[in-house]
């Protein structure tokens, strides 16, 4: 085994465990600031397994428009350079620390939703035989 590909995948299976978190939460009521923390987590964590694959040093951000920058300056992915990241940055932080901030469910079913697109995107840039599958809905 490759270890840059089992280093992604290690990347890749906390998003899986971060996806799950936010579709719990989104499914259950909430609540939906943790809802969108953990979309922002995995978004954050799967650009990291892409860097992890291609050998790049992992920045210690929680930019999502940084990372993405890094990753797209490495292979041109236009399904990643389509999607605008910007405001799910903010739930890395904002969400724990501005006492003022609730995001309602459609927000959270947003992160969470555009947390799963980057995840199969950078997926889908793996082996086949070294794809982690994310669980099916409930």
């Amino acid at each position: 085994m490759s270890d840059e590909i089992d280093l992604a995948r290690g990347w890749l299976a906390k998003a899986v465990s971060d996806i799950h978190t936010a579709r719990l939460l989104v499914k259950s009521g909430g609540p939906y600031d943790t809802a969108c923390f953990h979309a922002q987590q995995a978004i954050e964590k799967a650009l990291k397994g892409f860097l992890a694959l291609h050998r790049q040093p992992i920045p210690r951000t929680h930019d999502l428009d940084e990372l993405q920058a890094t990753c797209l300056a490495l292979v041109s992915l236009s399904e990643l350079a389509a999607l605008d990241l910007t405001q799910v940055t903010d739930y890395g932080v904002l969400v724990r620390y501005d006492l003022d901030f609730w995001p309602d469910r459609a927000a959270a079913a947003d992160a969470l939703a555009l947390a799963e697109t980057v995840f199969g995107i950078i997926t889908n840039t793996l082996p086949a035989t070294h794809r982690p599958n994310l669980p099916t809905h409930d």
